[in-house]
């Protein structure tokens, strides 16, 4: 758009230039036949009055001359004053659009580079998704594949410490073991295997022709049939105590699965006829998560158990310790009382016979009279339940 505009103004800038130089030719056309003109007429006054021409030759010639210079000064002079704006115009949009250029040149430059970048990135992409294709066709890799996005979601949900991965959890009897173990609570059981049929998924996604495509992904949602028939007829839940009569099948891959379910629209309703529960990541993933509350439940329940046994605890040391208190109540109880037995048998027995000997001079101190105390000590109320006895 810039480009364009410059064009324009450019363009403009040039046939101001011609229209004036169309002008300045015009006028010196003008002069030029002016002067013809003149020259006839000169001519014909030479011819007709020769002596006055010779007479007035030199003047004429001169001040014709003059005339002549002093008008192409002029004409040049006002051709300057218009010429040279637009002469410094043109310069200052040649320095613009050198500018531009060099800037347009660096700019197609960094294009060029990202576009070959791009070019080697697509190139390293095909061929690490080649890579990829053909290890998958491996039953060891897409095994081993399909058992680390298990662990991937496990971790993610939260229920790495309620799954068994030890040796695919062998189980004690039948045939067949399990690729993982999901232990629920209350001592439930639910098996997981993880099936990967993708050999004729991934040459449908390689060919180009719509038949043969077909064809490809029929054979790949037959494939999966013949993997819920497979893992139906294991019946975990015979090998298990505890476990439902389901077994969850997780197929790592959305894609090949949504591909399976488009060319068999009835193999959701036929694994479930089997007992097989077809699992995508994303479901097998709220699936982990509701069994991961469930364990929390479990966990506040048990907690609250405990609290409720510790609480009984508490209350019953409560009501032994509030015995054995109210014990040393009773027992300061005794002891005021005692105190103040004595305090009375000192006061009407033993310091008046004291005070005797300080009459008859024997003794000087005075004897302080020892005051008794009315403070009685406080019961503490009994707890419910319990009548205020204390435990043993």
């Amino acid at each position: 758009m810039m480009m364009t505009i410059l064009l324009i103004a450019l363009s403009l800038a040039l046939a101001g230039a011609l229209m004036l130089l169309v002008r300045y030719r015009e006028e010196r056309a003008r002069l030029r036949a002016a002067l013809q003109a003149d020259a006839e007429k000169l001519q014909w006054a030479e011819t007709s009055r020769a002596a006055l021409v010779d007479a007035f030759k030199a003047c004429a010639s001169d001040v014709l001359h003059a005339n002549s210079a002093q008008l192409e000064q002029r004409s040049r002079s006002a051709l300057e004053n218009l010429v040279k704006p637009l002469t410094n115009d043109l310069a200052s949009l040649d320095m613009l659009v050198r500018a531009l250029e060099s800037k347009r040149e660096g700019a197609y430059q960094a294009l060029g580079q990202q576009l070959t970048e791009l070019g080697r990135l697509h190139a390293q992409l095909q061929s690490t998704t080649t890579t990829l294709a053909q290890a998958l066709r491996s039953p060891t890799v897409k095994g081993r594949w399909g058992e680390l996005q298990l662990r991937r979601l496990v971790e993610m949900a939260g229920m790495a410490g309620h799954v068994d991965f030890d040796e695919q959890a062998a189980a004690e009897a039948g045939p067949g073991r399990p690729d993982m173990v999901i232990r629920l609570p209350q001592g439930g059981i639910l098996p997981i295997d993880s099936k990967v049929p993708l050999d004729a998924y991934l040459e449908a996604m390689e060919t180009r022709e719509e038949a043969a495509r077909a064809a490809k992904l029929a054979q790949h949602a037959k494939a999966m049939r013949g993997k819920v028939n497979d893992l139906g007829r294991k019946a975990y839940w015979d090998q298990f105590e505890r476990a439902p009569e389901i077994v969850v099948m997780f197929v790592p891959l959305e894609a090949s699965l949504s591909a399976a379910f488009e060319q068999d629209r009835d193999l959701f309703e036929y694994a479930i006829a089997n007992r097989v529960l077809i699992s995508s990541p994303v479901i097998l993933f709220a699936l982990l998560k509701v069994i991961a509350f469930g364990w929390q439940q479990q966990r506040l329940a048990e907690n609250a158990e405990r609290i409720a046994e510790e609480g009984r605890e508490l209350y019953g040391r409560l009501a032994t310790f509030v015995g054995h208190f109210s014990g040393v109540g009773e027992a300061l109880e005794k002891s005021v009382k005692g105190y103040n037995r004595a305090v009375a048998s000192l006061e009407s027995r033993l310091i008046p016979l004291a005070r005797r000997f300080q009459e008859m001079g024997v003794a000087r101190d005075e004897i302080p009279d020892p005051a008794q105390l009315d403070i009685q000590p406080r019961t503490p109320a009994a707890l419910p339940g319990e009548g205020g006895d204390p435990r043993p």
